[in-house]
């Protein structure tokens, strides 16, 4: 990395994201992704995309892509996403990212690539037979966000390596091409309640849709039955909730739940522990079922009428993916002159 410090960016504020099309989307996603999504729409110009190229990433069935690509959507708009506020899109309908990508591929690093802890966690032994694409796709993440010149990323913990790696791209771009300015380094997003949900048989896992436990995890395809049932069975010690925050710490299920009931009612954990503090499971249990159908049996309830109506979810994605390639079009005409591609 140079030591020039970078210009500011002039541009407009603007925030992007986006979700895998790779499987069901849970309760760790709405919270800590949907309903940001939702509350940012209004806030700032806001692009939410499926990442369908991240997600060939790993074999896909192609028969499922397209089927979980709609599902995902329907997700977005059963969680308050608004099509005509917020720019909703199928990655790879806006072939501007896989430009821009390897053009970033030329400008990073191999060392910077080798420091990514996920392609390590992702790969596991055998990162011989990895695709390609799953080293390299945090460069292609890099190129989601600042086709668009984003300035804004909601980011999990998890992901925060790789909004690094996108300031490092975007700083080094504009330094080799003396074009200070030219892309933001954005900023990441990540406070607030739901940010982290765990596994509901394991506090010390991320709640995962990859994990072979259906009961880990809420799935906001999950009936008001299966919602309550899974509450239920959620793994919690013997103990009364504690009535500290302090002592909350140590006891990693019974955090993971109070943080589920507060991010589903708006009140931080400590406020929940005034409520229910030294009372045990079997009436905390209950309150935190009883909320969680609440909130998310209608979302369930709208994603399966969405889902009913594909081509209104085609709509979406088709008028959503038009705004994108114009908001994306003059970035990268740009960055070819600035390369000096022929045109």
């Amino acid at each position: 990395m140079t030591d020039q410090p970078p210009a500011s960016y002039a541009g407009p504020q603007r925030v992007l994201s986006g979700v895998q099309p790779s499987g069901a989307l849970h309760l760790g996603n709405y919270l800590g992704a949907l309903v940001k999504f939702a509350r940012l729409q209004h806030e700032q110009d806001t692009l939410i995309f499926v990442a369908d190229l991240h997600a060939i990433t790993v074999w896909q069935d192609p028969a499922l892509l397209a089927t979980q690509t709609r599902e995902i959507t329907a997700a977005y708009l059963a969680a308050g996403l608004d099509p005509a506020k917020a720019t909703i899109f199928p990655q790879s309908a806006v072939t501007a990212h896989a430009e821009l990508g390897w053009i970033f591929q030329c400008v990073a690093r191999l060392g910077w690539l080798d420091r990514m802890t996920q392609f390590k966690e992702k790969s596991g032994k055998h990162k011989e037979r990895s695709s390609v694409g799953l080293y390299t796709y945090p460069v292609l993440q890099a190129a989601d966000v600042l086709v668009y010149r984003a300035t804004h990323v909601p980011v999990g913990e998890d992901q925060k390596q790789h909004l690094e790696l996108t300031r490092d791209i975007a700083a080094k771009f504009n330094h080799d091409f003396n074009r200070p300015g030219f892309f933001p380094l954005p900023e990441g997003l990540i406070e607030g309640p739901g940010a982290r949900i765990m596994s509901l048989r394991d506090g010390s896992a991320k709640m995962s849709k990859s994990d072979p436990s259906d009961n880990s995890r809420i799935n906001l395809t999950d009936d008001a039955d299966m919602i309550a049932q899974k509450i239920r069975k959620a793994k919690t010690d013997p103990e009364p909730l504690p009535e500290s925050l302090e002592d909350l710490k140590t006891r990693p299920e019974a955090d993971n739940l109070v943080g589920i009931y507060g991010a589903l009612a708006e009140m931080t954990k400590a406020q929940v522990l005034a409520e229910f503090g030294g009372k045990g499971f079997g009436t905390f249990k209950p309150a935190l079922a009883d909320l969680a159908v609440a909130k998310l049996a209608p979302i369930s309830d709208r994603m399966r009428r969405l889902m009913a109506d594909p081509a209104e979810i085609d709509r979406v994605l088709a008028a959503g993916a038009e705004k994108a390639r114009e908001v994306a079009a003059p970035t990268l005409d740009e960055v070819k002159k600035i390369v000096g591609f022929w045109r």
